[in-house]
C-alpha cells in the first residue's frame, strides 16, 4: 500500500466510536442528522488563547442563555496546528438558518449583547472565517452517537480533484462496505463544502470519548484489509491516486466554556457541560511599587 493509501485508510480506521459533530438546532430535531452545518473558525493572536478566549466567548453563551435561544452550537479548541477555535451550528435547511438570523435581528436585547461580545472578542483574534457544509448521507456510516458524552473531535479535510467526484464516491463506499463487515460499531459523518472554501472539499468528522480510542483504532488495520481483500486494497490505491488531491488531519477538544448546548446535554453530564466560570487573573495591588531595573 502506498503512503497516501495508508494515510486515508488510517483516518477511516479511526471511526470505531465516532460520529458527526453537530450542535442541534432545536429540540424538535431530536437526534436527526443536520443537513446544513455552519462552521466558524477563529484564529487567536499569540497569547490570547486558553482562558482569555474562554472568558470572551462566555459572553456569547450568557447572551444566548438569557434569551433562551433555541439554536445551539458546539465550541472546540485545537490540539494540533495553529491555536484556533471552531464553532459548529447545524440547521435542518438553509431556510431554517435564514429564519434564525431574522429572529436574532428582531430581538434587540440579544442583538445588542452579541454585538458587544463580538467587539470584545475581535480584540483577541488574528483572523476569522466561515464555511457551510452539506451532509452527505451516502458517504456516512451510522452518523448518530451519544455526542453529549464525547470529548474530542478528529477533523479530516479532503480536497478532491476536479472531475473526479465519481472516483471519490466509489472510494468512500469501498471503505464504508469494509467497515460494515469488519467493525459493526463504526460510525462517521461526511460533509461536502458548499460555501466559503475551495470546490471539491469534504470533511470527515470523528467524535471520541477519550484519546485512548485513537490508540485502539490503529489495531484495526488487519481487520479492514482482510474485509477489503487484495483486489479491494488495490482498487483503493488506484482511487486514492486518481481522486484525492490533498488531505489534512487535525484534533480538537470540546470546550464547554465556549459551547451553548441543549439542556439535555447538560443533564447528561452537568460536571462537564456546566463548569464553573473561568476566573479572571487577580489584579495587582494599586500600592505595589515598581521595581528598579538591575
Amino acid at each position: 500500500m502506498n503512503k497516501l493509501s495508508r494515510t486515508l485508510l488510517g483516518v477511516f480506521l479511526a471511526v470505531t466510536c465516532s460520529c458527526i459533530a453537530m450542535a442541534q438546532e432545536s429540540s424538535q430535531e431530536g437526534t436527526s442528522t443536520p443537513k446544513v452545518l455552519q462552521i466558524t473558525r477563529e484564529y487567536t493572536k499569540p497569547g490570547k488563547a486558553g482562558m482569555v478566549h474562554e472568558r470572551s466567548e462566555s459572553a456569547f453563551v450568557q447572551a444566548m442563555t438569557r434569551a433562551k435561544w433555541p439554536t445551539h452550537y458546539l465550541g472546540m479548541t485545537s490540539l494540533s496546528g495553529k491555536n484556533r477555535a471552531l464553532f459548529l451550528t447545524s440547521y435542518a435547511s438553509f431556510e431554517a438558518w435564514e429564519k434564525d438570523n431574522q429572529a436574532v435581528e428582531k430581538n434587540a436585547t440579544l442583538s445588542a449583547a452579541l454585538d458587544r461580545a463580538l467587539m470584545a472578542d475581535g480584540e483577541l483574534l488574528d483572523s476569522e472565517d466561515q464555511g457551510v457544509f452539506i451532509f452527505s448521507d451516502d458517504l456516512s456510516l451510522r452518523p448518530l452517537v451519544d455526542l453529549p458524552n464525547m470529548r474530542y473531535m478528529e477533523i479530516s479535510v479532503y480536497h478532491v480533484r476536479p472531475g473526479h467526484t465519481r472516483e471519490w464516491t466509489e472510494l468512500v463506499k469501498l471503505v464504508k462496505s469494509a467497515y460494515e463487515k469488519a467493525v459493526p460499531d463504526a460510525h462517521w459523518g461526511m460533509f461536502h463544502q458548499r460555501f466559503g472554501g475551495e470546490g471539491g472539499t469534504y470533511l470527515l468528522l470523528v467524535a471520541r470519548k477519550t484519546l485512548a480510542e485513537v490508540d485502539r483504532s490503529f489495531q484495526e488495520d488487519e481487520q479492514i484489509e482482510a474485509a477489503m481483500g487484495e483486489d479491494g486494497m488495490k482498487r483503493l490505491g488506484e482511487l486514492l491516486g486518481s481522486s484525492v488531491e490533498s488531505s489534512s488531519h487535525q484534533l480538537f477538544a470540546f470546550n464547554p466554556h465556549m459551547s451553548y448546548v441543549p439542556e439535555e446535554w447538560i443533564k447528561a453530564d452537568p460536571d462537564f457541560w456546566k463548569p464553573k466560570p473561568a476566573m479572571a487573573p487577580a489584579a495587582k495591588p494599586a500600592t505595589e511599587e515598581k521595581k528598579e531595573k538591575p
